[in-house]
């Protein structure tokens, strides 16, 4: 591997006696982790149906590190969004926002959606994730990991961040930017990452990171925190931007997060109140992250919710109640908006969406078609099998997976679709076999 020779020269300035040590993994072969879905299952189901784990990620509540041999990328679990596939490192970001059930969230640079899906966990479907992503093909990239992992409160937005920060003005309690940068954490990982890179790189990087963070910063209530995290080593996208910004903002503090001294032990590196994870010291990449708390302040802005519009009707959800009696057996939290003749789950916490490019507008439950509603992929994806009244569960999905029809136990009906006890999609009955309805873009 041939590594830059400007950043091996800062590298040896920042690491003096370590570097040698540093340098040396990048011969090393690199960790690999997953996080497991509490949406799906919990702590001990994951290690009882997720062959690949094996030891867990000491800073991550769900994190496991794998053997890649065994790729789970590739397993039924993995389309049923059982588990994210992430880097271990990029973990810590999220743990150190500390979430909490009902909060109001949004996920800045959210492609493509490992953070988002993470906090989705900590939210336990309650409050509101909104999750920004300014390229368009990634935010498709992201709703499709959000709709796999059967997130329900979750608002997918395609929007320029400086927009967002009009949009939401002290909106949110907490704010989680995962800044785009020079990428140096990654170059074990990728060699686009050392191709790209450049000293005029990193300056430019640390420029739109600063515009980011002070945007988000307008978008956070006070006494609300920040979490700024980058997987890369310089100090111009790191300690030195995080020190321009509190220079700039005296409403800003470093804050210590609860889990500190887990991430010590973890093998985290603080230096006034920011972390820098280094892989000579720990089982992952490069990366480094600070939680940022706004003061507290008496001229909180009284935020107007300008009502959502296309709110559903009686009339509109007459099919989708007569689905819901019939073939499940659980209720939904939310407002029903339609988009056409299709009805989607919107969080209360949500305001109006007017003005807003939206790539996913909430839980996508199905459209009405005629005289019937038809559920959609996504539905399934966010129910879990107690839910439903009629469950099929695959001994092996590859069939199901390619699209084809199998067996079940019912007659007739919509029945849910499940592996090892991880809903996987629909299928619709008919005299002992499933029609398969898994989308046709996701077959094998």
């Amino acid at each position: 591997m041939r590594l830059p020779s400007d950043f091996l020269v800062r590298m040896k300035n920042m690491l003096g006696a370590e570097y040698d040590e540093f340098i040396k993994t990048y011969e090393d072969e690199r960790a690999y982790g997953l996080r497991f879905n509490p949406l799906k299952i919990d702590k001990d189901r994951a290690k009882e149906i997720i062959e690949a784990i094996t030891l867990p990620v000491p800073w991550a509540e769900e994190g496991f590190y794998y053997n890649p041999d065994m790729q789970p990328g590739k397993s039924p679990l993995h389309e049923a969004g059982a588990y994210y596939i992430q880097e271990p490192s990029a973990m810590s970001a999220a743990e150190l926002l500390e979430v909490m059930p009902g909060e109001i969230v949004c996920d800045l640079c959210a492609a493509p959606g490992g953070k988002s899906t993470q906090i989705a966990g900590k939210l336990k479907g309650e409050g509101l994730l909104i999750s920004n992503e300014y390229y368009g093909q990634r935010a498709k990239i992201l709703s499709q990991n959000i709709e796999r992992m059967g997130v329900r409160n979750a608002i997918v937005t395609n929007e320029d961040t400086g927009h967002m920060a009009e949009l939401f003005p002290e909106f949110f309690h907490k704010i989680m930017v995962d800044a785009p940068c020079s990428g140096e954490g990654m170059f074990r990982k990728d060699q686009i990452a050392i191709d790209e890179w450049s000293s005029e790189q990193v300056q430019v990087c640390a420029d739109r990171q600063l515009m980011i963070i002070n945007n988000a910063a307008a978008m956070l209530k006070p006494g609300g925190v920040i979490v700024y995290s980058t997987c890369t080593f310089s100090t111009e996208e790191n300690e030195g931007l995080i020190q321009q910004f509190l220079e700039e903002n005296t409403d800003f503090v470093v804050d210590k997060p609860v889990c500190h001294q887990k991430l010590i032990q973890a093998g985290f590196v603080e230096k006034g109140g920011m972390y820098r994870l280094w892989p000579h010291k720990l089982k992952g990449e490069g990366h480094f992250a600070v939680r940022l708390r706004k003061i507290a302040s008496d001229d909180e802005i009284n935020y107007k919710r300008k009502p959502i519009s296309g709110v559903a009707g009686k009339q509109e959800l007459k099919y989708f109640d007569e689905f819901v009696g019939k073939y499940l057996n659980t209720s939904f939290k939310g407002q029903f908006v339609m988009f056409g003749d299709c009805i989607y789950l919107v969080p209360d916490e949500m305001i109006s969406l007017k003005g807003i490019k939206i790539e996913r507008a909430g839980l996508k439950l199905g459209c009405n078609k005629k005289n019937r509603f038809e559920p959609d992929h996504a539905l399934a994806l966010a129910l879990r099998p107690e839910q439903a009244r009629q469950v099929t569960e695959l001994d092996n999905a590859e069939k199901y997976l390619k699209g084809e029809m199998v067996e079940t136990e019912y007659d007739s009906g919509w029945t849910l679709v499940t592996v090892k006890g991880v809903s996987l999609g629909w299928g619709k009955a008919q005299n002992g076999m499933l029609k398969n309805h898994y989308p046709k873009g996701l077959r094998k």
